[in-house]
């Protein structure tokens, strides 16, 4: 029942109903859904005590505030009579008035059995009812005459769609091929013949498409016959995504625009449907107000350092980090709150539609809930990238590369965003540092082991190795030049970093090397804090 059902609250009302509501209780239900289902109004929104007050007799203490679409409670109302009769397994002999199986409505109406089924989505409310020892679909008369009276036009409509006799379906098929002769497509042939025959353009076109699948070496419309393979419609997605015609595609094909426009939709749907929407639910999503509020501006707050200025020397890369502040706790709250809600929005959305009769419109909002929620994660990743530099920093060796390290990161702080469970209060920072660790206590001792087994023993390197010195003074000559670059180098680091180097390696003429206790105790601070600034500038 859960897919089936729009709203959660009803489908759960259904689910007790369905476990513990007496027979003739069920059955009271069931009449006092279908008058008050015929009572809402589709635009209009209502309390859900109120629903339940009107369907049971009792007013619900639970979700006092909650407000349910008038569409999605038509749609659920009528899936709640067919599972409590389903539930309640009625013989037909105890109805309380006539019941009407979706052949007879076929043939009292003369429609289709297809026809009779659009109609139960069109608002014909149908119950299950036991025909002997099978359960079948069955309408009550009351049913019927008021979805008569409400759809007169559409009964109508439906019943002229058939009465097509043989001389007059022979007929109009000869008028098709010659209209099809002097290229017309079906669309056109239909709409002309309409206006000619006084029939719809719908009996029309079904009626070709019919005599062309029967007779597929006589086809109309050769071209229209073959279904498409999913390769195809693939192909005409792209097409219309690089900017082709419609007009252009449909005759490439051999298809009419509205159906160039329904693969369209179809394959986009199809590429929507299998994406993973995983979020964090949390039960203020389920509030009457929970858009207004989760969606409303990010809050203002008052930080205490304003925009940091990086440190001279950087990397572009890194220099830019610097440009987007760190989030406060009562941000991160806000954006996780919003990337989780836009989330469960869509997935709510897409719950509810059919991948293979998805409405246009349906499927812009889903793109549009998805998008806006990318953003909101590639606004998270941003803000917390000087996270991953600074944990980098802390596990780089003399063979690591550090911007390799920090692609690394970057990914492990993507998962990161993704399983962040916001609702539990932590700071975001916390989970991702140990994320993020735990990665690189898995990635660095592999990429060791595996440097170690291609490692060569120090007797072939110098096996292999050339001796080019040629004598002593060629040999300070390069030992100068080699000095001098090592001071340019040095000339790129901060004054104190630098100074540090010199002391620590006896770089410059009049210094010895120093231990990290005597350079600590010459700039005041201690070893541990020489060894930190050592390793940033080495």
């Amino acid at each position: 029942m859960k897919s089936r059902y729009q709203h959660p609250a009803i489908r759960q009302l259904a689910d007790q109903q369905v476990r513990y509501a007496p027979l003739d209780i069920q059955v009271e239900q069931m009449d006092q859904a279908e008058r008050l289902l015929h009572e809402l109004e589709p635009e209009s929104r209502y309390r859900y005590v109120d629903l339940c007050e009107r369907i049971t007799g009792y007013r619900p203490d639970r979700y006092p505030d909650l407000v349910v679409e008038g569409q999605e409670a038509i749609h659920d109302l009528r899936l709640f009579v067919e599972d409590l009769s389903q539930a309640a397994s009625l013989p037909v002999e105890r109805a309380p008035e006539p019941v009407f199986t979706v052949d007879d409505l076929s043939e009292r109406f003369q429609v289709s059995t297809k026809t009779v089924d659009r109609w139960r989505k069109r608002g014909l409310v149908s119950r299950r009812f036991k025909f002997g020892n099978r359960t079948r679909v069955g309408f009550l008369r009351s049913s019927v005459d008021r979805f008569v009276n409400e759809h007169e036009d559409e009964v109508l409509r439906g019943g002229k769609f058939t009465q097509l006799n043989d001389s007059e379906r022979e007929e109009l098929l000869r008028k098709a091929r010659r209209l099809a002769l002097f290229g017309a497509n079906r669309s056109e042939v239909a709409r002309q013949l309409a206006e000619t025959t006084g029939r719809s353009a719908e009996t029309v076109r079904y009626t070709i498409k019919q005599y062309d699948e029967e007779h597929p070496e006589n086809a109309i419309f050769p071209k229209m016959t073959a279904p498409l393979t999913p390769a195809r419609r693939r192909e005409i997605y792209q097409r219309l995504q690089r900017g082709a015609s419609i007009d252009d595609v449909a005759e490439e094909y051999g298809r009419t625009k509205s159906s160039i426009y329904r693969i369209q939709t179809e394959v986009r749907a199809a590429g929507l449907f299998e994406q993973p929407i995983d979020f964090m639910d949390s039960p203020e999503f389920h509030t009457a107000d929970a858009a207004s509020v989760i969606l409303a501006d990010p809050p203002v707050i008052e930080k205490k350092q304003g925009r940091l200025k990086p440190p001279p020397g950087l990397p572009p890369y890194l220099a830019s980090l610097y440009a987007i502040s760190l989030l406060t706790r009562e941000e991160e709250q806000y954006w996780f709150r919003k990337f989780n809600f836009l989330k469960f929005q869509a997935a709510q959305l897409r719950n509810s539609m059919d991948p293979r009769k998805a409405k246009a419109a349906d499927i812009d909002e889903l793109d549009r809930l998805l998008q806006e929620a990318n953003n909101v994660k590639s606004f998270l990743i941003r803000s917390n990238l000087r996270l991953v530099v600074s944990i980098a920093k802390r596990h780089l060796t003399p063979q690591a590369n550090f911007f390799e390290m920090v692609s690394d990161g970057n990914m492990s702080l993507i998962r990161a965003i993704e399983k962040f469970d916001y609702t539990k209060g932590n700071k975001f920072s916390t989970y991702a540092t140990w994320a993020i660790m735990k990665n690189y206590a898995r990635s660095i001792p592999a990429e060791h082991r595996v440097m170690d087994r291609f490692r060569t023993g120090n007797d072939e390197v110098f096996q292999s190795s050339h001796d080019d010195r040629s004598n002593g003074f060629a040999e300070e000559r390069a030992n100068v030049h080699q000095h001098q670059a090592l001071m340019a180098i040095l000339g790129q680091l901060e004054d104190r970093e630098r100074e540090i180097l010199l002391d620590r390696y006896g770089l410059e003429k009049g210094r010895q090397p120093q231990t990290l206790e005597q350079v600590g105790s010459h700039f005041g601070v201690t070893k541990e804090r020489i060894r930190q600034i050592e390793s940033r500038a080495l």
